[in-house]
């Protein structure tokens, strides 16, 4: 799947619009307190000291809020410029250049993974593999966090802060991506659903889930 077209796409239109979009989302806290809670909570699900990965990690706000509450988190990103700006902002945190679509990490290896809106861009036939991939990754008892847009129909766009870009932007429904997670072995936790926030321009509800890796049975 090395540079998969919607790879090359994602990754070309993020580095094109890192700074702005890094100014434009600065403050992951103003006015998102329903999306900091669920964050929040993910955060005391995996425990103080819990090793995370934080996938498609952008800037590196998720990150930062995560390693915040304790955690022992690193961003995973496609994008250099993301990646520089993370690293820029956060020095004392870890960032690395990758796919979330080919994982180079140990099975079993993490106590959390985060993919804060970074699934939207994934056509619908590699969500199987995708949520495989992090289902592997996860200990036995360990939680992921998806957030992502809610609808039916994808939104691509050909400009964005002022730039010529072109991305394809997958919205989708939570019981459709729920039910996904449990062919994947993962039980669902949680399931939040907040109505869009006119003031940040958002044109659809969008949505959060929670779920676990099964953890080992006691014998």
């Amino acid at each position: 799947m090395a540079d998969a077209d919607f790879l090359i796409e994602t990754r070309r239109f993020y580095d094109t619009v890192a700074e702005e979009y890094a100014v434009h989302f600065r403050d992951l806290g103003a006015g998102m307190p329903l999306d900091l809670g669920v964050l929040y909570g993910f955060a005391e699900l995996v425990g103080e000291g819990g090793e995370v990965a934080d996938l498609g990690c952008g800037p590196g706000r998720v990150t930062a809020f995560l390693a915040s509450r304790g955690l022992s988190v690193f961003g995973l990103d496609l994008s250099e410029s993301m990646l520089a700006i993370a690293r820029r902002e956060n020095p004392g945190l870890r960032f690395e250049k990758g796919s979330m679509q080919e994982l180079d990490l140990p099975d079993g290896s993490l106590d959390g993974v985060v993919s804060w809106y970074s699934t939207i861009h994934t056509p619908e036939e590699h969500l199987p593999a995708l949520f495989a991939g992090f289902h592997r990754v996860l200990r036995p008892g360990g939680h992921l966090l998806l957030g992502f847009q809610c609808g039916d129909e994808p939104r691509h766009y050909e400009q964005a802060f002022g730039h010529s870009v072109a991305l394809t932007f997958r919205r989708r429904r939570p019981e459709h991506i729920a039910a996904l997670l449990e062919a994947a072995g993962f039980t669902l936790r949680a399931r939040t659903v907040r109505e869009p926030d006119e003031t940040r321009g958002e044109p659809v509800a969008q949505a959060s889930l929670v779920a676990r890796k099964p953890p080992e049975p006691i014998s």
